[in-house]
């Protein structure tokens, strides 16, 4: 069972759980990108279980009619296996997720068929795994027209440089700062540099993406940015935040007449909480004090 103190950040151990926090963000206007906490499993049986997990999420998500997506992390359904498993895992799942609610009725009431199923999006992990991640986005992106997504890590150098590659692509890009300790040759590692370079891939996004862009960010400077430059360049966007995280702040963006943006919290769950919930509380000192007041019960 997961303690209160955690379930700020996870929204809970089974699917049934995430999906009906799905319910209530969606009552506010907020969508949900959940994600099955699980990830660098070396053994098939693991990856395959969870590609499992995410086959039956995907239907879940589309028969209960709502407003939500799913991550996958690629050494979760068997990249530190091998290129097979991580291959045929991800196929299935963006065949299940690409097939879900076909045949039903409309998102728009109608009557008529739905065909855009429920979206997948690839996280991102480290650097090592960056040419892969793509090179599947790119291949799944272009068979589903564009019901994929890939994330990418503004702290590493070559993003700029990946984004123009992806520009033409469907689908969506999901833009963050990057969480990973890389190596000084490959990432920046000074926060304005970051900033810096989140700014700079962002504007191109703006300006080079016809599918919408994903603005994966905490920072109030960067949401504010985006607002701009959708003022300039009448690009879609969406603002993408964790749970747990300046809640407050999606439930306000949400509501915001004035910000024509969705916004979608990033909702993990299951029996792997503890890890999860540890690197959220030690990356943020405001994340450490909202645990500890959750401890006192102030």
């Amino acid at each position: 069972m997961i303690p209160p103190i955690a379930s700020n950040f996870v929204a809970g151990e089974t699917p049934e759980a995430a999906l009906a926090h799905v319910e209530t963000l969606n009552d506010r206007g907020v969508a949900g990108i959940l994600n099955l906490l699980g990830e660098h499993y070396e053994e098939r049986p693991a990856a395959d279980a969870d590609a499992d997990a995410y086959v039956d999420l995907v239907e879940s998500i589309a028969d209960r009619d709502l407003d939500a997506c799913v991550s996958v992390k690629p050494s979760q359904i068997g990249l530190d296996v091998g290129d097979d498993a991580f291959r045929e895992n991800l196929a299935r799942i963006v065949a299940a997720a690409d097939d879900a609610g076909s045949g039903g009725p409309g998102s728009d009431g109608s009557d008529a068929p739905d065909p855009s199923g429920t979206f997948v999006w690839i996280d991102m992990e480290d650097h090592e795994t960056t040419d892969v991640t793509l090179d599947a986005f790119e291949r799944h992106a272009t068979a589903t027209d564009g019901n994929v997504g890939v994330c990418v890590q503004a702290n590493l150098k070559r993003t700029r440089e990946d984004l123009e590659r992806l520009a033409d692509l469907p689908g969506k890009v999901r833009l963050v700062k990057g969480a990973y300790d890389e190596p000084a040759e490959l990432a920046h590692k000074k926060k304005a540099r970051v900033d810096e370079a989140y700014r700079d891939c962002l504007a191109y996004m703006f300006e080079a993406f016809d599918d919408g862009v994903a603005v994966g960010s905490h920072d109030p400077a960067m949401i504010e940015y985006a607002t701009e430059l959708y003022a300039e360049h009448g690009t879609p966007y969406e603002v993408q935040m964790l749970m747990g995280v300046r809640e407050r702040e999606q439930f306000d963006l949400a509501a915001d007449p004035d910000v024509d943006a969705e916004v979608y919290q990033y909702i993990p769950y299951g029996s792997k909480w503890f890890s999860y919930f540890y690197r959220r509380v030690r990356e943020r000192k405001s994340n450490a004090l909202f645990a500890l007041r959750a401890v006192v019960g102030r």
